[in-house]
C-alpha cells in the first residue's frame, strides 16, 4: 500500500471488481521500513487499518488462521470469487502468527525479515545426506525466535532492502 496510489475506498473497489469475477487472493502489504528508505517510508507509509476498515464496513468476513497459514489477515465475501488480503506488519501481535523463515542467496537462515542476526546453513545444503542435520539445526534456531521484529520502533535490523533477503 502506497500514500496517493491505492489508499483510497475507490482503490479498493476497483481490485474488488476484479476479484468479484475471478478467483484469486488478492493481498495488500503495508509499506515497511527498511535500512535505505526512511525517506520513501514517511512521505508514502499508510497503515493497513483503512484497508481493514473498509473491508469490515463492507461486510467482508475475517477467515481465521490455519495452522499453515502465514501472517496474512486474508477476508472471504459470499459474493465474491476472490479473496482480500492484509499484510500488516505494523499491526499489534503481527510477528505471534508469523512462521516464515528466510533463507538469504548467500545460505544464511534468517529467522525474521528484519531481524538482527543470521546463521549460515550452506554448509549443510551441499549434500542429500544433510537433511537430518540441517533439519536438526533450524528447529533449534526456532527457539531463537524474537517475539517481535520491532519494525514498528524504527527497528530494521540487518535488512538494508527487501532484496537483500530475498523479502
Amino acid at each position: 500500500m502506497l500514500k496517493g496510489i491505492n489508499d483510497t475506498n475507490e482503490d479498493f473497489k476497483l481490485f474488488g471488481n476484479f476479484i468479484r469475477e475471478n478467483k484469486i487472493d488478492f493481498r495488500f502489504i503495508e509499506l515497511m521500513q527498511t535500512g535505505d528508505n526512511l525517506d520513501y517510508f514517511k512521505k508514502n507509509h499508510v497503515s493497513s487499518n483503512i484497508f481493514k476498515d473498509y473491508l469490515e464496513k463492507n461486510n467482508w468476513i475475517y477467515q481465521t488462521h490455519g495452522k499453515d497459514a502465514g501472517p496474512a489477515l486474508n477476508f472471504i465475501h459470499p459474493q465474491y470469487k476472490g479473496k482480500f488480503g492484509i499484510i500488516a506488519p505494523y499491526s499489534k501481535d503481527f510477528c505471534k502468527t508469523c512462521n516464515r523463515l528466510r533463507i538469504t542467496s548467500r545460505g544464511d537462515l534468517r529467522l525474521c525479515l528484519f531481524g538482527n542476526t543470521g546463521i549460515s546453513i550452506r554448509h549443510l545444503l551441499q549434500n542429500d545426506n544433510q537433511k537430518e542435520e540441517l533439519v536438526d539445526l533450524i528447529v533449534k534456531q526456532l527457539h531463537l525466535k524474537k517475539e517481535s521484529h520491532y519494525l514498528e520502533l524504527g527497528d530494521t535490523g540487518i535488512t538494508p532492502n527487501l532484496s537483500s533477503t530475498g523479502g
